[in-house]
């Protein structure tokens, strides 16, 4: 299971945004953009996303850009996960296109199924557990992790 690239890059802005909480201002689309090697129009598409479902906030205007929607500590990565990725890759099978929960899969499951069942569990588990502040912390204590 592998998130995409969108989700990984909203993961990346969101920690980014929780350790410049702090400031009194806004950070600008271009310098989240720079400061994160990614790039400012699908950026923007993926932040203004997240704003939508609260996670971030957003201004317009000169003095504009975002910030955390809400305290670091309520975000949780599966929040993000699920606004971007959607809940599918909980859902579908690892090599088959059907959903677990069918009634014609559950009959003959993949043969990795069994196997990747408790794998897929321990994985929501984190992603349920895991809040942003969490990662922003690891990152601000250890100088060699980076977002």
């Amino acid at each position: 299971m592998i998130l995409s690239n969108t989700c990984k890059y909203g993961v990346r802005a969101t920690i980014y945004l929780a350790l410049n909480r702090n400031k009194k201002q806004k950070t600008g689309i271009k310098r989240i953009s720079e400061d994160l090697n990614i790039p400012t129009p699908f950026l923007g598409k993926i932040l203004q996303n997240l704003a939508r479902h609260k996670i971030l906030s957003s201004t317009k205007g000169p003095h504009g850009g975002f910030g955390l929607g809400m305290n670091p500590e309520e975000i949780k990565l599966m929040d993000i996960v699920k606004i971007i990725d959607g809940e599918d890759i909980f859902k579908t099978c690892l090599i088959s296109l059907k959903s677990c929960s069918t009634k014609e899969h559950e009959k003959s499951p993949c043969p990795l199924h069994k196997k990747f069942s408790p794998i897929r569990d321990q994985i929501i588990e984190l992603f349920n557990n895991q809040t942003i502040a969490e990662l922003a912390e690891d990152i601000e204590s250890n100088e060699n992790l980076e977002i």
